[in-house]
Order: structure tokens, then C-alpha cells, then sequence
């Protein structure tokens, strides 16, 4: 059966014969060479759907030095990675934008420090043209993993290692996070709080410390008592919104670091037997949809455009390896990517 099917299996010197151009031609147009017309162009197209060629991957990688796979490398458990909408908004946009462009994601997640291994000795073997990764914390591994191997790395969200800002050759997507968390604390203020909490994200992630830093900017000199360290997950943001009402139980306003996390808050103010937003207004960060606009009250938030962000961190990595899209800065310096955010308006704030 083998046999029969190497023998009926179109070739490339078939397709050429039936375009009526050369095999080299052939080769340049299926391999996404330039410097063809597109009258040539098109006919090789028509010639390839007409016979159902499909390339010899293993050929096409022995020649180019690439595999069509791009890593996706999330420093999360899996439980974390597959029950927050985040990370499944950030992946949509990172699938939608390779499948664009032909091109396959595999994704690697880090339970433990055995995984750091496993994850090294993948990229080494040369399994993934480029590596996206996201959700890391200050001590993370990974950043000298991809360094030691050599491999083109693009970051989802600031870096926050020494000396990370000031390399010019680290390129990132993030939001306006200090920017976001400054416009949700001016709305509370405006609407005449003055007792306005904080709820953080976990304090080793670049977007935490920028969040918190947006709060400072219109809270210089916020009671310490009104700031608590949540985890980005819904059960994290109620344990630190019970730990604030227990502090501060004259508080007005909180601004959460995440919409979930937002959730858990609303919930437990509801238990205490606080109403939203007449006793206590809250601002979320994220506007995940199927967290914001089904809390109860709907939630007022901060938006980020997480699937665009995950386009973005492929468009970098497809500039780092000379593929950009057709217009998507071609000749322009590589550099990092900040993404604006907006406040959206609904009924906890």
C-alpha cells in the first residue's frame, strides 16, 4: 500500500510540467520564495490544486533549516492555563495569526522544574523555527533557557529581569497596564471615593508591579492597609478582598488587578453584605467578556486587546525570522509593542 501510494504521490517535477515552467520555479513558488510573477505565480497554484501535490516537509525542512512550528511556551500549570478565559483569548490570537501564515503552534506548558528541562531540550533539538512566551515570573528560567539555545524569542508582557529593559534586542507585546490602572483610579476618584483599596496581581509578573504603580500614580500616599496581593484566579481576588474588609472596613472603592479576580471580590462584598456600587465601587482589569459582562453587577473594567496581542507577538516573531506579512512593517526597525487600553463602563463603577 506504501508503495502505491509513493508512486501516485504528485511531484514536483509534475507540477512544473503541467504549469509548463521550471522545477526551480516550482520549488520558489511553493516555498514562499520571491522573485516570481505572478502569472507564473498563479499557475503553479492552478497546476498544485489540480494534481494535489502536497510538499515533502521533511525535504522542505532539510533545505530552509525550518519546521513550520513556532512554540508556545506558557509559565503556568496547566489547571491555571485551561480554566482562565486569558490565556484562551491570548492562544486564539496566536493559532488565528500562525494558521494565517501557515504555520503550527505547539504548545508547551511548565508544571514543575523538571518541565524547564524537557522544555530546553525540545527547542535544542531544533523542534520550532521560534518560541512565544508568556506569564512569566521574575526567577523564571525560560528567558536563559531560549537564550542558550539561540532560538528567535518573542515575550507576551514586559520583561522584568535586570537589565531586561535597557537590551534593545528583547522584544515583547504588553498593554498600557500603568496607563489602564491610572484611568480606572481617576474614575473611582471622580466619582467622589475616597477610600480606595487595591487588589494586585501576583507581585513577581512585570504587569502587577505596573498596575500597582498606575495606583500609586493618582494614590501617592494610599494607606498600606489598603493594598493586598491577590493571584490572578477568582478564589485569589475573594481571599484578598475578605483580608481588605477585615483591614479597612470603611473602604469605597476597590480596583482589581484582573477581571477574575474581580469575580471573586464582587462575591464575597455580596456576602458581607455590601451593595456594588452603592457601598463599595469595584474597576476590574482585562474585559474578558464572559467575565465582565456576567458578573453581578455587570463589571466596569479596564480593556486590553488580549487576542490582538497574541497576533502581535507572531507578527514580531515573523519579522525576527524574515517572513513578516505583506505591509506589516517590511524594512522598519524590530521593536517591542505597547498596546493602549480603555475603560469600559458598565454598572460596578
Amino acid at each position: 500500500m506504501s508503495d502505491q501510494n509513493s508512486v501516485s504521490r504528485p511531484t514536483l517535477e509534475a507540477v512544473a510540467e503541467r504549469a509548463g515552467v521550471s522545477r526551480a520555479t516550482v520549488s520558489r513558488v511553493v516555498n514562499g520564495g520571491s522573485g516570481v510573477r505572478e502569472a507564473l505565480v498563479e499557475k503553479v497554484r492552478r497546476a498544485v490544486e489540480e494534481l494535489g501535490y502536497v510538499p515533502n516537509h521533511a525535504a522542505r525542512t532539510l533545505v530552509t533549516r525550518r519546521t513550520g512550528a513556532i512554540a508556545v511556551i506558557v509559565a503556568e500549570p496547566e489547571t491555571k492555563v485551561f480554566t482562565n478565559p486569558f490565556f484562551a483569548e491570548q492562544l486564539l490570537g496566536i493559532s488565528r495569526e500562525l494558521a494565517g501564515h501557515d504555520l503550527q503552534l505547539v504548545l508547551l506548558l511548565v508544571e514543575g522544574p523538571a518541565d524547564y528541562d524537557r522544555v530546553g531540550r525540545y527547542l535544542a533539538g531544533g523542534h520550532a523555527d521560534g518560541a512565544l512566551l508568556f506569564s512569566l515570573h521574575n526567577d523564571d528560567p525560560l528567558p536563559a533557557i531560549t537564550r542558550r539555545v539561540g532560538i528567535p524569542t518573542v515575550f507576551g508582557g514586559r520583561p522584568g529581569w535586570a537589565g531586561a529593559e535597557a537590551d534593545r534586542g528583547i522584544l515583547y507585546v504588553d498593554s498600557d497596564n500603568r496607563g489602564g490602572a491610572r484611568e480606572a483610579v481617576r474614575h473611582l476618584i471622580t466619582l467622589g471615593r475616597a477610600r480606595i483599596a487595591t487588589i494586585t496581581g501576583p507581585m513577581d509578573q512585570t504587569a502587577s508591579v505596573d498596575r500597582l504603580d498606575g495606583y500609586h500614580d493618582m494614590l501617592m500616599d494610599a494607606d498600606s492597609k489598603l493594598i493586598v496581593e491577590g493571584d490572578f484566579t477568582e478564589a485569589g481576588g475573594a481571599r484578598a478582598m475578605a483580608e481588605l474588609l477585615d483591614r479597612a472596613p470603611d473602604l469605597d472603592a476597590v480596583f482589581v488587578a484582573s477581571d477574575l479576580m474581580a469575580c471573586g471580590a464582587l462575591r464575597v462584598l455580596r456576602e458581607r453584605g455590601r451593595r456594588v456600587p452603592e457601598d463599595v465601587a469595584v474597576v476590574g482589569f482585562d474585559d474578558m467578556a464572559e467575565v465582565a459582562e456576567l458578573t453581578n453587577p455587570p463589571l466596569t473594567t479596564v480593556r486590553q486587546e488580549i487576542e490582538e496581542m497574541g497576533r502581535l507577538m507572531v507578527r514580531l516573531m515573523l519579522r525576527s525570522l524574515g517572513q513578516p506579512a505583506k505591509g506589516d512593517g517590511v524594512g522598519r526597525p524590530l521593536s517591542s509593542v505597547i498596546t493602549p487600553t480603555r475603560l469600559i463602563l458598565r454598572a460596578t463603577a
